[in-house]
């Protein structure tokens, strides 16, 4: 025996073997331990191109084993090894990263980065071992092979071995309850894990078990777009082709690298939980980036490996950390340098992308003031005008940062030619100016096209233009876009109507002789008599129309102001806003409708001291029309729906009494 002893515990750091605490989840002793042996074999690279090592070092390889008899699981690799006093130094002296030593010692003579960097992860392993031994021989001429062993106290016994091949094996006697790690298949899972795209072959019972290559740490120009899409189904199995992707890749400031993935955006999928990995040196470390990636690319998906963010913080100290914040400002950057360089050179493309990309961009754009200077000029909106775009084809867009100046490239295949048109798209700039002459510094605008294409087709059969402004989030980015531009004014389109759409010449109305009044003070009469409704405004109007009969006989408007009052209200209240009594009833006194009710009214005949049967239709009427009116508005409650059905089944039978006569 060479040496009996007690394991040297630092003052600053708490035995991990005793507290059994080192880490929250007990599988992970194997990504640390795989880990150890990849490091182990590159240390071997790095001595033998430093002239250190005239040996054959061999193919690399790293060797799982099972023992279901002995209840064992043992890790071997090919690597440098450890001499007996290296053993002693690395090992006995916990948190004493042999790592960081080495580096220092070989810097610049691998490509390769070497993982470790804490020196607590071999004791990982008396998480779920009683026992843990080592079996070692280094790769220095002469070296006698050493076996450590330790059953989880502070005392170890280390001796010769009759090991002659180089390299390290790690044997873990497992716990009766920790069994689970002798099936093959729990294994063959963590190394896909934590392991596939470490960059030696692994392998369990012979068979290489993961894929070693790691895409993001390729030069883009050794990819094609092929295995920018193979790499996004493997991460995302069963989900449909991404948008467009970003291969990050840079070493100042900071060093990082990674493929960043838009993905097309679905109903079922939760988008406050970031789906990007995180790796350091192709190491999966968590799932969970929340705290590096900006809050509005959280739908984003893939990969990022940086040896630059702290692992061994909490989550609230990583979020102060200062490089993880320029992390995410590069991050975010380079998405916003990308979407310009794709709405400059490909605007098919970045339409359609839009589509699912909208909504987060803009919560960028409202919460990122550096990411909001760069893409305010490219926002896009729906709108109908009638525009010559179209829609690019489904053909995901490949983009890529190199390193060299740190300029993006653009290797995607041009859509076809004949990809299928779409509704159009704008930018605010373009619609204004656009409509300078016409309406100049006013936005006409719809939140909801179905229940506001009343309106909306009032605006165009007059040539205005209207913007969709109809996603979840525009109501706040409205307010975003009146700030941006205090000199022009946004309209809903059911909140006023502009005097283009209405006729000007109420002047030549007829005054009707035996009441002195024109015909629009008799219909707004007659509606304020029938409604009686003291908080309604009614207003009597002409619509402007080559087609009366294709008007609406009324509307419902909202002020912009008081409506927007009530909505924040409801907003602060944590409640949905409720149509309010203050609104107005504009009455469309050319539409056919309304001219039938007026001749009507004239001709009734009041009998006795009640209303006629035609007072009664009349006002029935009156009642209908504003009903119709307020179902675009969603303007009924459960009891108005009740009494709107009434009322339209009461209006038939009248009509129907009058027929049958």
């Amino acid at each position: 025996m060479l040496e009996q002893g007690t394991i040297s515990i630092h003052t600053e750091n708490i035995f991990p073997i005793i507290k059994k605490s080192l880490y929250s989840d007990h599988q992970i002793f194997l990504r640390e331990l795989v880990s150890n042996a990849v490091d182990a074999i590159q240390k071997l690279k790095m001595v033998s191109r430093a002239g250190d090592y005239a040996g054959d070092i061999g193919e690399p390889e790293i060797e799982i084993a099972i023992d279901k008899d002995k209840k064992t699981l043992s890790i071997s690799d090919n690597g440098i090894g450890m001499t007996a006093d290296e053993v002693k130094k690395y090992i006995n002296q916990v948190a004493f990263s042999s790592a960081e030593e080495f580096i220092h010692k070989y810097e610049g003579k691998s490509d390769q980065p070497i993982i470790g960097h804490f020196g607590l992860g071999f004791y990982s392993s008396f998480m779920v071992a009683q026992k843990v031994e080592i079996d070692t021989l280094s790769y220095q001429e002469g070296a006698q092979a050493v076996h450590w062993s330790c059953d989880g106290s502070p005392a170890f016994t280390l001796e010769e071995s009759p090991r002659t091949t180089r390299g390290t094996t790690i044997i873990l006697s497992l716990q009766g309850e920790e069994e689970e790690f002798l099936e093959s298949a729990r294994i063959k899972n963590l190394v896909k894990t934590y392991c596939d795209f470490l960059p030696v072959p692994i392998k369990l019972d012979g068979e290489v078990i993961n894929k070693q290559k790691a895409p993001w740490r390729e030069s883009p120009s050794n990819l094609t777009q092929e295995d920018y899409l193979e790499f996004y189904r493997y991460l995302y199995p069963f989900q449909e082709e991404p948008l467009l992707w970003v291969h990050l890749n840079t070493d100042y400031p900071f060093i990082i690298n990674g493929i960043l993935y838009f993905p097309k955006m679905r109903p079922d999928v939760d988008v406050t939980k970031g789906q990007i990995k995180l790796f350091c040196n192709q190491v999966f470390v968590s799932d969970n980036c929340e705290e590096i990636i900006p809050q509005f690319l959280m739908p984003m998906r893939g990969v990022i490996d940086s040896t630059d963010i702290p692992l061994n913080v909490s989550r609230s100290a990583l979020q102060g950390d200062r490089t993880v914040r320029r992390i995410g400002d590069y991050i975010a950057k380079k998405v916003g340098d990308r979407l310009k360089e794709l709405f400059r050179d490909n605007r098919e493309q970045y339409i359609s992308a839009w589509k699912d990309l909208g909504t987060f961009v803009k919560f960028g754009v409202l919460n990122d003031e550096k990411f909001k200077k760069q893409i305010e000029d490219i926002i896009v909106f729906r709108t109908t005008a009638k525009l010559t775009e179209k829609v690019a084809a489904e053909t995901p867009v490949v983009e890529v940062q190199s390193s060299d100046g740190d300029a993006w490239q653009d290797v995607t295949p041009s859509p076809s030619s004949d990809s299928a048109p779409s509704a159009p798209y704008t930018t605010l700039k373009e619609y204004l100016e656009r409509n300078k002459e016409r309406n100049e510094n006013r936005v006409f605008y719809s939140t909801d096209e179905a229940t506001q294409s009343t309106y909306i087709e009032l605006h165009k059969n007059q040539g205005l233009e209207v913007l969709f402004m109809d996603s979840f989030i525009d109501t706040h980015f409205i307010n975003f876009l009146e700030r941006e531009y205090q000199d022009v004014k946004f309209t809903r389109v059911d909140s006023d109507l502009d005097n283009t759409l209405l006729e000007q010449d109420k002047d030549k109305e007829i005054v009707d002789p035996k009441t002195n009044k024109t015909r629009s003070e008799t219909i707004k009469e007659l509606f304020e008599k029938s409604l009686n409704k003291p908080k309604l405004n009614i207003r009597t109007e002409a619509l402007k129309s080559d087609d009366p009969q294709g008007t609406p006989p009324a509307i419902v408007l909202l002020p912009e102001i008081l409506r927007r009052l009530r909505e924040m209200n409801a907003m602060m209240q944590q409640q949905s806003a409720e149509f309010p009594e203050d609104h107005i009833l504009l009455v469309n006194t050319a539409h056919p409708l309304i001219q039938n009710l007026a001749n009507i009214n004239q001709g009734s005949i009041i009998q006795g001291n009640g209303e006629s049967s035609t007072d009664q239709l009349v006002n029935l009427i009156c009642q209908h029309v504003y009903d119709l009116a307020l179902m675009s508005q969603k303007g009924f409650d459960a009891e108005g729906m009740k009494s709107f059905v009434e009322r339209s089944n009461e209006v038939l039978t009248k009509l129907t009494e009058q027929a049958s006569k």
